[in-house]
């Protein structure tokens, strides 16, 4: 293959267009391609005057070691997993977001049919209780925006970025647009998918599993785990079925907070671990262009993005899971408690763009010993956030002067708030720990620096923000494996991923671990 890099375009042009300039620059004869494919696609606007698109494409061209001035690649030989498992017994996977989903998928590719069990619905259906939690208020704790089929991650901006560097990234974007995402998912700097395709795509990922042989339990939640001489045995369900197993991949994602208490209950090792609190924030995704590309370019740009850091003395605050165009979505699981996120389409064609703006909280804020506290933590300041929005699951908000100010809000200006079923004129100060208000303030006017406009004194602050990444951490050893022998804790809410990507490629690892690591068979 052929590499070319640092292709700057200042006009919006077709995919065709595109190659046609390259072939032309580089003397390439379009009759000696044979295949051609963009690998790399972002927007370079550090200079507000000269906006441009960076490019890099791969060619499989006829004599490619005489083209001039290119590099040549060779392309990545597909990983093998080589199979030890020995167990004829099926591996069950609990949780059905993104880490258990790609186990499932790894597994059925490989000739593992597993068990998977949700405790919530079908995505098709799911949405139909959050669209009825968003109308009227009324929560559905076992399908919701938290739970379901897809996860949290269903109801969000649905984004492909992630921290790691990890080759299997490549592949969760390669699965992800061969069951429907856009093939620009493959390219773009900073793909996403958006909440309408999610939901489209996790259906698909659901039926390829069950045409391979694995097998959906929906409505069915995990209750408790027969565990025998420091082995998993069998897992037991709402319905009082109970399912023999020597293998669990434990993807019950960060808000399965009765799982958790049963695990810690059961002697499975887990620890408190860091984690953030916060608000969502809303402005106009017009500032958010203005501030981000200038007013000069004529390129077709995308709605933009931001994300910043403050440290301060004390504390540290960030921005998490920006939502262009998006809204700012009820994310409840639990009755008379206020958990707020962000969700875009996938167009992100909405007027505010949102984001987190959250706090570092450390076990040193909690106020026992048990690895729960985190929880405990998160719990009180939603409850208090219902409290404050008036008991209705209407979301308490402030703008960002009156905030500051430490005084309740008694009007909305220019940016009007997206959260539904509604809101409630409040002040956050009354709710949020005083080492978070300060944080929050000093970390919005730090951020008004980079984008003119963020601490405007009517951007819209929504309470409250407890669930970017889990309180605990499950313990696992270089196998994947907790102090329980076949229970594997696996993606964000075992503490091992943040998002969408990370998640999946953590679903990935577990499954090649049950794949690869033989161990003692027993009977259950």
């Amino acid at each position: 293959m052929i590499k070319i890099t640092n292709i700057k375009i200042r006009e919006d042009l077709t995919e065709e267009d595109l190659f046609s300039k390259i072939f032309k620059k580089y003397k390439i004869n379009k009759s000696d391609v044979i295949e051609k494919r963009i690998t790399k696609k972002s927007i370079d606007a550090r200079n507000k005057a000269d906006i441009f698109y960076n490019y890099s494409v791969e060619l499989k061209c006829k004599n490619e070691n005489k083209i001039k001035n290119v590099q040549i690649v060779k392309e990545d030989a597909p990983q093998k997993i080589i199979i030890n498992r020995k167990s004829t017994i099926k591996p069950v996977v609990v949780g059905a977001g993104p880490a258990g989903l790609f186990a499932a998928l790894t597994l059925v590719q490989n000739g593992i049919k597993p068990i998977v069990i949700e405790q919530g619905k079908k995505v098709e259906e799911r949405k139909k209780d959050v669209d009825e939690f968003l109308r009227t208020g009324k929560l559905n704790t076992n399908s919701n925006v938290q739970f379901g089929e897809g996860g949290a991650g269903t109801f969000s901006d649905g984004k492909l970025t992630s921290g790691i560097n990890n080759p299997l990234c490549k592949k969760v974007l390669q699965e992800f647009y061969n069951f429907g995402a856009p093939e620009q998912i493959l390219y773009i700097n900073k793909p996403h998918i958006g909440t309408d395709n999610l939901i489209n795509i996790v259906k698909n990922m659901r039926n390829k599993i069950i045409e391979l042989g694995g097998e959906f339990l929906f409505n069915e939640k995990v209750v408790d785990f027969d565990i025998r001489d420091s082995k998993i045995s069998a897992v037991l369900c709402s319905s009082g079925k109970r399912i023999e197993t020597d293998t669990v991949i434990l993807a019950i994602g960060h808000s399965a907070r009765d799982t958790f208490e049963k695990l810690y209950e059961k002697g499975v090792k887990m620890e408190k671990k860091n984690f953030s609190v916060g608000v969502r924030i809303e402005h106009k995704q017009q500032m958010i262009n203005k501030s981000q590309y200038g007013e000069i370019t004529k390129l077709k740009l995308p709605p933009a993005e931001y994300k910043m850091a403050y440290h301060g003395e004390e504390r540290s605050c960030y921005t998490f899971c920006m939502c262009p165009g998006g809204t700012v979505i009820a994310s409840s699981s639990e009755h008379q408690t206020i958990v707020t996120n962000g969700m875009s389409k996938f167009a992100r064609d909405g007027e505010n763009a949102n984001s987190a703006v959250l706090v570092n909280v450390t076990p040193n804020d909690f106020k026992g010993e048990s690895p729960l506290e985190g929880i405990y933590f998160q719990k009180e300041l939603e409850e208090k956030a219902f409290k404050l929005g008036g008991s209705n699951y209407y979301a308490p908000i402030q703008r960002f002067e009156d905030f500051e100010n430490n005084k309740k809000s008694t009007f909305i200006g220019e940016i009007k708030p997206t959260y539904k079923p509604g809101v409630t004129l409040s002040n956050l100060n009354e709710i949020l720990p005083e080492f978070v208000c300060k944080t929050l303030v000093e970390g919005i006017k730090h951020f008004d620096k980079s984008i003119k406009g963020f601490a405007n004194p009517d951007a819209i602050l929504t309470g409250v923000e407890t669930r970017s990444s889990s309180p605990v951490q499950i313990t696992r050893n270089e196998n994947k494996v907790s102090n329980i022998q076949g229970l594997y804790p696996c993606g964000e809410g075992a503490g091992y991923a943040g998002g969408i990507m990370s998640a999946a490629v953590d679903g990935i690892k577990c499954a090649v671990a049950v794949l690869v690591h033989t161990r003692p068979h027993f009977e259950a």
